[in-house]
């Protein structure tokens, strides 16, 4: 698979800085399969559009203040975003990571309380990423809440004015670096409305970093390699997915996570799973997704699931000017073949 067969025009204009309000009134493009023109709907109108019997599953993850500003005693600014927790430690991406030796100690940028914090540089894990340690008078949540800032994508270059509009309604455990998008446009009210229309509502978490936001950078997709993400299906999330009528997945890190629970054999773990072309579906029928960023893995899982119809409606999306990428609109499609 070329990579160059993911590729699309994205005028600069088309990517969303502000999420729209309220949030269901993203609007929602409806994939009805092959052969069917798409329909032009919102989020508010999800309810109308499942059935009894179906099966929403939600990532519940919550996105950490993981961004920290920082600098050098030299006052040199780095920038360092933490991945996850390891023994000791995080995982971060450093920025400029070559200009900061091991054993550099970074502290913030400002600080008008004085309290104490301190991030400790250690071991290039290569890729940009750096073993780093927190040292913290208080707990780290607490002291990353304090220091930290919601680290929201890079193409995004407007102030989000509230922190919350880049969390699901329903995020739960502080542990993702970036928000699972698709969920960001549900409303309790929408969820509700989904149950009284005879579905139900279940939960799922996967921590979302790397595996999710890094980008391609290889021509031939195959040689494209995951980063491990951490994921927990609930065993009665898994057993209400073995007799739903459909399973529809809120986002792609949903999908993630229950197409790896049924591959491993395995409801917690870490996964590396790249789902691309023929991929053995085995949970997932529908799917609730923002539209993303070319050439990437998360187009490479869109291919997958619809097939190369997913230009087509690319293509009406830009021609019917839709919003893209995290705070952009979303689309509702059915699983077909490759």
């Amino acid at each position: 698979m070329d990579l160059a067969a993911f590729d699309y025009d994205l005028p600069p204009e088309r990517i969303a800085q502000r999420p729209v309000e309220p949030r269901d009134a993203a609007r929602l493009l409806v994939d009805d399969g092959p052969g069917c023109p798409p329909r032009h709907l919102t989020v508010a109108d999800l309810p109308t559009l499942v059935r009894p019997g179906d099966l929403i599953v939600v990532n519940d993850t919550r996105v950490l203040r993981a961004r920290l500003l920082l600098q050098k005693s030299t006052g040199a600014q780095v920038e360092v975003l933490l991945l996850e927790p390891t023994a000791g430690g995080w995982e971060a991406l450093v920025k400029p990571s070559r200009k900061v030796a091991p054993g550099t100690t970074l502290r913030p940028r400002s600080d008008g309380a004085g309290t104490a914090f301190e991030v400790e540089v250690g071991a290039d894990l290569g890729e940009g990423r750096r073993h780093v340690r927190l040292r913290t008078a208080h707990e780290e949540m607490a002291a990353l809440d304090r220091h930290g800032e919601i680290p929201l994508p890079p193409y995004i270059h407007e102030q989000l004015d509230d922190p919350e509009r880049y969390q699901t309604v329903y995020a739960d455990r502080p542990a993702s670096v970036a928000a699972p998008t698709a969920g960001l446009h549900l409303t309790p009210a929408v969820l509700e409305a989904c149950e009284a229309a005879g579905a139900v509502v279940a939960r799922i978490e996967l921590v979302v970093g790397l595996g999710t936001f890094r980008p391609i950078t290889v021509e031939r997709v195959e040689d494209h390699v995951m980063h491990a993400e951490q994921f927990r299906v609930p065993p009665e999330t898994m057993a209400a997915c073995e007799t739903a009528a459909r399973v529809v997945a809120v986002g792609t890190t949903t999908v993630r996570a229950l197409e790896s629970a049924a591959a491993l054999g395995m409801l917690v773990g870490r996964t590396e799973l790249f789902i691309r072309g023929d991929h053995p579906w085995r949970v997932v029928d529908v799917l609730l997704t923002n539209f993303h960023v070319p050439r990437s893995s998360l187009l490479v899982m869109i291919d997958a699931f619809v097939g190369p119809r997913w230009r087509d409606l690319y293509d009406v999306a830009l021609a019917e000017q839709y919003r893209f990428l995290s705070f952009g609109d979303a689309m509702l499609l059915q699983r077909g073949p490759s």
